[in-house]
């Protein structure tokens, strides 16, 4: 094999390694999120943990609406134990499909916006999904700190259903 036909052989496995990659299917998010029902705290019950949420008990998230129609953002948790350290970040969410108000960037770190999809809300506002299109974080919340095991049950099956691995996916201590 010339140089050429190696080079033709390896960009074409390139490519196609990129196209299974771009296949995805797109993470739809719920229809409809009334954005003054939304807000209030959250409790996470599950998660696939970023790095900083690694240990943690009692995270709760918190949204308020500010006048700029930007989410202030609280996310406070112990670190490590019931009795650990009080953590607390103020990342910033911004609606960027105001049709559904289900689709958001949340920075951290000014300019980034990470992905933030509202994929699943009970008609209760009592509990909800958090996912992004990468599949590497998902957030099961609810409004109150505990749910039964059927619900949590039936939010990882929803989790599975999105594309989620159930391995990575952590039960978040609470304890109130």
């Amino acid at each position: 094999m010339t140089k050429v036909q190696k080079l033709l052989v390896i960009t074409g496995l390139g490519a196609f390694l990129s196209a299974c990659v771009a296949r995805v299917p797109e993470m739809k998010t719920v229809d409809y999120v009334d954005i003054d029902r939304f807000m209030g705290s959250w409790y996470v019950i599950g998660n696939i943990p970023t790095f900083l949420e690694k240990g943690a008990h009692n995270a709760v998230e918190t949204y308020e609406l500010a006048d700029d129609g930007s989410i202030k953002t609280t996310f406070t948790f112990l670190a490590d134990s019931f009795d650990g350290e009080q953590k607390e970040f103020n990342p910033r969410g911004f609606i960027t499909d105001t049709d559904s108000n289900a689709l958001w960037g949340m920075r951290f770190i000014w300019p980034i916006k990470a992905d933030y999809r509202i994929v699943y809300l009970d008609d209760d506002y009592a509990q909800t999904i958090i996912g992004r299109q990468k599949r590497d974080f998902v957030w099961i919340m609810a409004r109150t700190p505990t749910i039964s095991d059927a619900d949590y049950q039936q939010l990882l099956e929803r989790c599975e259903s999105l594309g989620y691995d159930l391995t990575k996916i952590e039960r978040v201590p609470q304890q109130w």
